[in-house]
């Protein structure tokens, strides 16, 4: 299996269930890389979408990918605190190309006080129906809500 180095830059990719590409994050600096962990860090990153349209993040940020878990974290630091986004998804799979994983559509975003809003439930049933995600993939998925919602982001 590949796995990057550290300081090595990389780019992110994420995919719909279909195959369809998602996302791509043009540069990540990897700052730990194991068989299990995949741990970035990026600022004012160009994102492309698969449409074609691109944007900049607009502040730091720090990424962890785990093996094990069916999401990503996505931390980013700003004035008023540090907030997290939990992207449910595969565990991540890395080659030379890129880091990647599906995006299953929930997301979780934790504020500095610890409050937490589910997200995107209405886009995640309606691309449940679409793209017939299996009734196994629902299960894990929301397994791995709970998981993120029992996590103390403090």
């Amino acid at each position: 299996m590949y796995l990057p180095k550290e300081k090595e830059i990389i780019q992110i990719k994420s995919y719909k269930h279909n195959g369809k590409l998602h996302r791509t994050w043009k540069k990540t600096v990897v700052l730990k890389s194991t068989e299990n962990v995949i741990i970035g860090g990026n600022d004012h990153t160009l994102v492309v979408e698969s449409d074609g349209r691109k944007w900049v993040t607009r502040e730091p940020s720090i990424c962890y990918f785990h093996s094990d878990y069916w999401f990503n974290v996505i931390s980013m630091i700003r004035e008023d605190g540090l907030y997290h986004y939990c992207n449910l998804g595969t565990p991540f799979a890395v080659d030379k190309e890129a880091l990647k994983y599906i995006d299953y559509d929930l997301d979780i975003k934790v504020f500095p006080d610890g409050r937490f809003h589910l997200l995107d439930e209405g886009e995640y049933e309606q691309h449940r129906r679409q793209m017939k995600y299996p009734d196994s993939i629902d299960r894990i998925l929301r397994k791995n809500v709970d998981i993120l919602k029992s996590l103390d982001f403090g």
